[in-house]
């Protein structure tokens, strides 16, 4: 359910934009999503489909481009792309990481008609 208000939050944000640059209709919307957060595409889509409706970003088209998880040992400092599992470092068995990509979520880019 936490989609709901990350979307609703990725709307207010669109519209924002969209005013801003004096704008007719919200075209696309560019979502960078880590592969460790925990939203669901889908999900989002869903409720994009429902928040939207009646704006200047209905009918809008959202975009996800996932990002790998890479992470840092900090005992030997290996850097190396996470499975589908949190595992501990592959050289060393350390589970002291830091986390490099993977955690993201943001907006890219927007496109709108004037």
């Amino acid at each position: 359910m936490h989609e709901l208000a990350v979307t609703e939050s990725i709307l207010k944000t669109s519209l924002e934009y969209a005013e801003k640059e004096q704008a007719k209709k919200v075209t696309d919307v560019f979502l960078v999503i880590g592969k460790l957060s925990s939203y669901v595409d889908d999900s989002i889509q869903f409720y994009w489909d429902y928040v939207s409706k009646d704006t200047i970003c209905s009918k809008s088209l959202l975009h996800f481009d996932r990002i790998p998880a890479k992470m840092l040992c900090l005992d030997c400092q290996m850097e190396y792309d996470l499975g589908d599992d949190l595992a501990p470092c592959p050289r060393c068995g350390s589970a002291r990481l830091k986390i490099l990509t993977g955690d993201e979520f943001r907006i890219d880019s927007i496109q709108i008609e004037k």
